[in-house]
Formats: C-alpha cells, sequence, structure tokens
C-alpha cells in the first residue's frame, strides 16, 4: 500500500497544483454504514443521528453513494470492506481520497466542503480516462450531480 499512495501522490502532484508531500495516511477498511457514520459525525450528535436515520432510509442503491471517506483530525483514508485496488474504478477512489489528504496537508481552505470535492473528482475523472473510462461509467456521476457535489449552493 506505501509503494501505491507514494506514486499517486507523484502522480497528484505532477497534473495538479498539489505539494508533493510523502507523510503518507492511514488506511482502513469499514462498512458502509461505518463509513456513513464517519461522514456525518460532524454534524454533532442529535444531526449525526438524524442524518444516519435518513441514511437509512435511502434505497440501497442511494446508500452506495458513500463510498469512502478521509479523515482529516487523523489523517486516515476509510475505504470499503472489500476494495482490494484491483480496477481503475477501485483504484479511482483512493485517488480522490488521496486529493483530500494532500489537500489537508497543504492545509488548503475551501468556502463550503462541496467545492473541496471539485479537485478530488477531477483527479478521480483523469485517473479513470486514463483506462478509457469515467465517473459516468463507474459512478453513475453525471455532470448535474457533480454540479450538486462540488458547488457551494447555500
Amino acid at each position: 500500500m506505501q509503494a501505491l499512495l507514494t506514486a499517486l501522490i507523484t502522480w497528484l502532484s505532477a497534473n495538479y497544483a498539489l505539494p508533493a508531500n510523502y507523510d503518507l495516511p492511514a488506511v482502513k477498511f469499514a462498512a458502509p454504514m461505518e463509513i456513513a457514520s464517519i461522514r456525518y459525525s460532524a454534524f454533532g450528535p442529535q444531526q449525526s443521528r438524524e442524518a444516519i436515520a435518513a441514511y437509512n432510509a435511502l434505497p440501497a442503491d442511494q446508500r452506495q453513494s458513500i463510498v469512502s471517506i478521509y479523515e482529516d483530525t487523523t489523517k486516515t483514508i476509510v475505504l470499503p470492506v472489500g476494495w482490494q485496488g484491483r480496477t481503475p474504478a477501485e483504484l479511482s477512489i483512493l485517488v480522490h481520497e488521496m486529493v483530500h489528504h494532500l489537500q489537508n496537508l497543504a492545509g488548503l481552505t475551501y468556502a463550503c466542503p462541496q467545492e473541496r470535492e471539485a479537485l478530488a473528482y477531477e483527479a478521480q475523472e483523469k485517473w479513470l480516462g486514463l483506462f478509457g473510462r469515467s465517473l459516468a461509467s463507474e459512478f453513475e456521476i453525471d455532470g448535474m450531480a457533480l454540479l450538486v457535489k462540488t458547488k457551494c449552493l447555500y
């Protein structure tokens, strides 16, 4: 995993305005529900419980939209149980989270959490493109979904 993370840092820093910081993140694996719980924990206990209840009420196909997460405070990438990095799509998930790791290490700030996602999705799309694939073909993320996921809409 260390060699893969190091190679991704080199690729990301060569292709984007991200510093090549080789302070590697921790990587752990979790069930989708735990990943969702981590994502919503920033809202506070009551809001977190409400968000998780809303998440559980979603149809199964929509619950899959939370694939992985990066925890800024612990510098940890959380990947889904079963992730093996054997396909361009699986590796693109790691690319996406490595962008967040490098953003975190660089101390970059954003107007809202969604704005931080723009570069991560751009890098993920470029990675997939190397293999003739796209966010749309692999994750059903189209232009409208990207707009919602990457713009401050409040």
